[in-house]
């Protein structure tokens, strides 16, 4: 059972506590549909899987730091409000859930938002599961990419943010290529990409390759990400994550005429 099955249910109360907590019952009070919810009316002492309590703080915590990088150059473009949209247009996520993702993000772009205690609740609740807080921070990768530009104020926010979850700049300085590589190959990458996108520079051995290959499919392997935490309505971005490593992989191996 999904953590968002659990709030359908009424067991709303539970879950988290903290930043994170306060700004899930803001977001359903405002936004959830009396007619599918029985918000309010929950068992103040019921408790949720562990499972359903870190998918709860991925969800709030990723739209409410997207809210955040929208504004941290003093302003949110048009783009970057679109972005968040397509991200949940793209999730398919039904329209209470698309209602609770945009009130997230507004309260991450308020002036009231605690970044910090946000990210130290997120990094507490998600058991610092590196898998966890590395899709994290390429969906954050995304969304300061809105505009097309990654500026140096959003450049050092990821940076910033990277560190207080504890994860490597060098790794988060890969992802940023990463995806700067995916995003200007629309359909299929160029060799320099697939290289970009795999982690690996052209005198890599084949073995090196394939070892690097598997390790981010095993990374961002959607079973198993959903198994560490991550919403179910987020599967699609690991499958299309997961998609994007193999036709790199594929293209490499055409190129090297390896079997």
């Amino acid at each position: 059972m999904s953590w968002w099955t659990t709030v359908l249910g009424g067991a709303f109360g539970f879950i988290l506590g903290g930043p994170l907590g306060a700004m899930l019952g803001a977001a359903f009070a405002g936004n959830l549909s009396k007619s599918k919810s029985s918000f309010g009316n929950f068992d103040q002492n019921y408790h949720i899987g562990d499972q359903q309590r870190v998918q709860a703080a991925f969800f709030s915590s990723v739209f409410s730091v997207m809210g955040y990088i929208a504004k941290i150059d003093g302003r949110v473009s048009k783009s970057e409000i679109l972005l968040a949209q397509q991200v949940m247009q793209h999730l398919q996520l039904e329209a209470d859930m698309q209602k609770v993702a945009k009130e997230l993000f507004n309260q991450g772009k308020s002036d009231g938002f605690n970044l910090d205690e946000v990210l130290d609740q997120f990094r507490l609740e998600s058991h610092r599961r590196t898998h966890l807080v590395r899709m994290f921070l390429e969906i954050q990768i995304q969304a300061a990419y809105a505009d097309g530009v990654l500026d140096n104020k959003e450049h050092e926010a990821l940076k910033y943010i990277a560190q207080k979850l504890h994860f490597s700049l060098h790794e988060l300085e890969s992802l940023i290529q990463q995806f700067a590589a995916t995003s200007h190959s629309a359909n299929q990458p160029t060799i320099d990409d697939a290289y970009v996108i795999l982690g690996v520079d052209k005198n890599t051995t084949d073995k090196e390759l394939k070892r690097a290959y598997r390790r981010l499919l095993s990374q961002h392997h959607p079973d198993k990400l959903v198994a560490k935490g991550l919403p179910e309505e987020m599967m699609k971005l690991a499958k299309e994550k997961t998609q994007e490593i193999i036709s790199a992989y594929e293209l490499i191996k055409k190129q090297r005429g390896m079997r």
